[in-house]
């Protein structure tokens, strides 16, 4: 069974004192001024399937603060594993265990069980605090659109025809392997 929380907190939960750590602590106080959030989550990581026994695996709160990280400095999962290992104020964050290091695959299949409701309910709590004290209204909403180069190449119709033509070639070789297996 996944437990809610984390139990107890470790000795060694240390923020850097940078920006970056005393960003993460204001983001760590504000989460744990709202523990309603695991009880919104905990019934999509807590499913009636897994058995009691056996490893507990990541707590709600470690896998909840685990996709936060992730979203808000645009982390891979496998570069999130990294940092969760690596640095101890992203440890701290994260409210891991002493010596619980979870792979990129633990940590894709634990925040992607979040949905999508989930994300917009505890988003509307932050604009409802926000609006609260006075900080942010939440009337209008920032979209990043920033431009990246990438190792597409340009839609030409040369290059368009031929992806058309490796496509159907393609398709036309399996078609005619399940044929042959057919009859």
């Amino acid at each position: 069974m996944r437990q809610k929380r984390t139990v107890q907190g470790s000795i060694f939960d240390l923020y850097a004192e940078h920006e970056i750590g005393r960003e993460l602590k204001a983001m760590s106080d504000w989460l744990d001024g709202h523990p309603e959030i695991l009880d919104w989550i905990a019934p999509e990581l807590c499913r009636a399937e897994i058995k009691e026994t056996g490893r507990k695996g990541l707590s709600v709160e470690s896998i909840v603060r685990s996709a936060i990280l992730k979203q808000h400095r645009q982390l891979s999962y496998e570069a999130l594993a990294f940092y969760l290992e690596d640095s101890n104020s992203f440890q701290a964050f994260a409210r891991l265990p002493l010596g619980l290091r979870p792979k990129k695959s633990v940590l894709q299949k634990g925040v992607s069980a979040i949905s999508d409701a989930s994300w917009e309910r505890i988003h509307r709590l932050m604009v409802q605090d926000a609006n609260v004290q006075k900080i942010e209204r939440g009337r209008v909403v920032r979209v990043d659109s920033t431009v990246t180069e990438t190792l597409v190449h340009e839609p030409t119709d040369s290059a368009l025809l031929w992806d058309a033509v490796r496509t159907q070639v393609q398709l036309m070789e399996q078609a005619q392997e399940l044929a042959g297996k057919s009859a």
